[in-house]
């Protein structure tokens, strides 16, 4: 979710950074802001790649074949899935 916002972030920066678009505000540097949105993006985007495993659900699944057998009973067959 975190990726398009840092991808926009990301491409305002770029914009207002190489001049490719000025703004004519007399207390805002183009460059500066740029540089901040640039930074922003990057950072949204790295932080939503580190928090993605966080998000994910685990589920144990046990194998009713299994629990008569006594030589699997002990390991469950553990399956993760991506919910989204």
């Amino acid at each position: 979710m975190y990726i398009g916002l840092g991808i926009v972030l990301l491409v305002l920066g770029l914009i207002l950074a190489f001049d490719v678009i000025t703004v004519d505000l007399s207390y805002v540097n183009d460059n500066a802001l740029g540089v901040i949105l640039i930074v922003c993006g990057i950072l949204a985007i790295v932080l939503s790649f580190a928090l993605t495993d966080r998000y994910r659900r685990r589920h144990v699944v046990v194998d009713s074949a299994a629990v008569h057998d006594r030589h699997y009973v002990d390991d469950p067959i553990v399956e993760e899935r991506r919910y989204r």
